[in-house]
């Protein structure tokens, strides 16, 4: 795994205030960028060249080998079953059962996954666990999905489902050959590090990440058929199934692309990360990736009103579909009492460059 001394940092800009009465209390700064399918720089923010983990809005590039190389066909794999390896789930039962039926069809069991226990997303599944005095189990991990895709791809090319986990595996090493060929960063300048779930997260700048996104939802001509084919098939299975890429309720990366209706995927990513991908229109005929880094690494109050707020300032989202997105921006924030007394709200502009 690398760890390159030359990786950037910058200077972030605040992205989001926090307001409490008549002052602002906090900032949450960062980074972010929106950049065509073309490679050209719509808008940028802070510095996008800073280095950051691709963390879970990697799951998309790391489900595209498993269905480039014939796993996903070979094991009948669903339009829902791909969308919720491309997602971080709640762990409902909805969840569960997509994922078992992955690990059915591939004839293994919940013992061959890696990715680890924590408590569910679902704060219902959680209380009810609590209730009946259950521990969590891994299928309830938001990355089981990914993991028993990763599974289905150890076992297509004959490696080791023992160490899919592993980046010296060949499931690990086809997954940061498609980072690198989406990234357009040469595989030995990419920061390696492990990430929460036990596979290898690959560190690349954040315009990087937003090239990514634009290049999923209007794939370069300079990929071939498969991989062409295989972004089609994993924009469609994420705008179909939308609550496999998130959860049924309380899920920001759910409500945005049910708001986009057809035009938009939208991707978290720990430690502050987020990402969109717009597909092609009249507004964006080459499609646009959007991508974005809190420095502070927050994950609740900040990133929905920066990413709602981009989107807006971009004309991808319009007046209603703002307004079915008013419980995420601005970012509530109560009293002890249930008493709304702040909140945190987007506080920059876009320069758009077309």
């Amino acid at each position: 795994m690398s760890n390159p001394s030359d990786a950037v940092t910058g200077t972030p800009v605040s992205l989001v205030e926090v307001w409490r009465g008549p002052i602002v209390e906090s900032r949450h700064r960062g980074h972010l960028t929106a950049v065509e399918g073309t490679g050209h720089t719509i808008a940028a923010l802070g510095l996008p060249e800073t280095v950051t983990y691709v963390r879970s809005s990697g799951k998309p590039f790391q489900a595209i080998p498993v269905i480039v190389s014939g796993a996903a066909d070979r094991f009948g794999f669903t339009e829902q079953e791909i969308a919720i390896a491309c997602g971080s789930h709640s762990g409902e039962s909805i969840h569960v059962d997509t994922v078992r039926s992955m690990l059915t069809k591939i004839g293994l069991d919940e013992s061959a996954l890696k990715c680890g226990v924590h408590e569910p997303f679902s704060a219902e599944v959680a209380r009810e666990l609590a209730r009946n005095q259950e521990p969590p189990n891994v299928l309830q991990n938001n990355c089981s999905g990914k993991h028993a895709a990763m599974l289905a791809l150890a076992l297509h090319v004959g490696a080791p489902t023992g160490s899919y986990d592993d980046w010296r595996n060949p499931v690990q090493q086809a997954i940061a050959k498609t980072v690198a060929d989406f990234s357009d960063i040469p595989l030995e300048q990419i920061a390696v590090g492990v990430d929460g779930c036990g596979v290898p997260v690959f560190g690349i700048p954040v315009r990087s990440i937003a090239l990514m996104y634009a290049r999923l939802v209007s794939p370069s001509k300079s990929f071939d058929g498969a991989t062409r084919t295989a972004c089609q098939r994993i924009v469609k299975a994420m705008i179909d199934f939308p609550e496999m890429v998130g959860g049924t309720k309380d899920r920001l990366d759910t409500e945005l692309i049910k708001a986009g209706a057809g035009r938009l995927i939208s991707k978290i990513g720990a430690e502050g990360v987020y990402t969109v991908g717009v597909l092609p229109s009249a507004e964006w005929p080459n499609g646009v990736g959007l991508a974005l880094k809190i420095e502070d690494g927050d994950d609740h109050r900040a990133r929905p009103p920066a990413v709602i707020e981009a989107l807006r300032q971009l004309n991808v989202l319009a007046a209603d579909e703002l307004t079915a997105l008013a419980s995420y921006a601005p970012t509530v924030i109560n009293n002890r009492r249930g008493e709304r007394v702040g909140e945190a709200r987007a506080a920059f502009t876009l320069e758009i460059n077309r």
